[in-house]
C-alpha cells in the first residue's frame, strides 16, 4: 500500500505545483474524513460507503468548490483530423484514490502473475480495444511524440490510471468480488458490472467510446484478477500510452 500513497502523492504534488487549494475545499476533505470514520463503526458502514460514491463521483465531475485544477495544455491538436485536446492536472479526482487506500486496504488484490502473462493481457487489450477503435471511426493510425507529450503520461499514470482503477477495479469489482464470493460466477458477475460502469463513466463522448471503455474495463479487469492493482494499471497505461503515441488521440474531429 505504500507503493500507491507514495504514487498518488508524487501525482498529487505534480498537480499542487502548478495549481492551489482554496478554503472552500475543506468541506470536501472534512466529508472524506467523515466517511473514513463511519467504516469504523458496523452499523454506520453502508453510509460511509454511500457518502463516499457521492463524493467521488463529485470529485470527478470537478464539481465541488475550492480546487483550482491547473490547464496545462490548451487546445492543442496533436495530429490532422484530430479534435483538440485540453489537459487539466486535476487536484480534486486523485482525493478519492487517496481515500480508497486509507479506508479500504483490502482493495489491493496480492496477485502476483508472470510478466509474460500480464504481457499478453496488456497487448491483447491494446490490439482488440484500438482496431476496434478504428474499425468504429473514432480513432486512425496517426504516431507522434509531440512536446508536452512527457506531462501527458506522468498525468495520465498518476492522477487518471492509478485514481480510475483504485476505483473500478479495486473498490467496485473488488468490493463486488467479496460481496457474492459465495455466488457461483460471482467473480465473472463483479468484473462484469465493473467493466460496464467503466464504460458508462465514458458514456459522454458517444456510443462508441462507451463500447470501446466497457471493453477496455473487461481488459483491466481480468489484469486485476490475474496481476493484482499493478496489472490493471499497467493494463490501463498501456492502451492509453499506445493510444496517445499511435493514434487520434483524443479522437477524430469527425466524431
Amino acid at each position: 500500500m505504500a507503493v500507491w500513497l507514495i504514487l498518488l502523492s508524487c501525482g498529487y504534488a505534480l498537480a499542487a505545483y502548478h495549481g492551489s487549494l482554496g478554503l472552500q475545499s475543506l468541506p470536501a476533505f472534512a466529508l472524506l474524513a467523515l466517511a473514513w470514520a463511519a467504516l469504523r463503526y458496523p452499523r454506520l458502514r453502508w453510509v460511509g460507503h454511500g457518502l463516499f460514491v457521492v463524493l467521488a463521483l463529485a470529485l470527478a465531475l470537478h464539481r465541488l468548490p475550492g480546487f483550482d485544477n491547473a490547464r496545462v495544455i490548451d487546445a492543442v491538436v496533436l495530429s490532422p483530423g484530430a479534435t483538440p485536446l485540453t489537459l487539466y492536472l486535476n487536484l480534486d479526482k486523485p482525493l478519492a484514490g487517496f481515500w480508497l487506500l486509507l479506508a479500504c486496504p483490502w482493495l489491493i488484490l496480492k496477485r502476483r502473475g508472470s510478466l509474460r502473462g500480464l504481457a499478453l493481457r496488456v497487448l491483447g487489450t491494446v490490439a482488440i480495444v484500438l482496431t476496434a477503435g478504428v474499425m468504429l471511426g473514432v480513432i486512425t493510425w496517426a504516431a507522434k511524440w509531440p512536446e508536452g507529450a512527457w506531462l501527458w503520461a506522468a498525468n495520465n499514470l498518476l492522477l487518471v490510471c492509478i485514481v480510475e482503477e483504485l476505483l473500478f477495479r479495486g473498490y467496485i469489482q473488488g468490493g463486488l468480488g467479496r460481496l457474492f464470493e459465495r455466488w457461483s460466477g460471482g467473480q465473472t458477475l463483479a468484473l462484469l458490472a465493473a467493466s460496464v460502469l467503466f464504460g458508462v463513466a465514458h458514456l459522454g463522448g458517444g456510443w462508441q467510446w462507451f463500447l470501446l471503455a466497457t471493453a477496455a474495463g473487461l481488459g483491466y479487469g481480468l489484469a486485476y484478477r490475474y496481476a493484482g492493482l499493478a496489472g490493471a494499471v499497467t493494463c490501463h497505461f498501456g492502451l492509453n500510452l499506445a493510444h496517445f503515441g499511435l493514434f487520434t488521440y483524443p479522437l477524430l474531429a469527425s466524431q
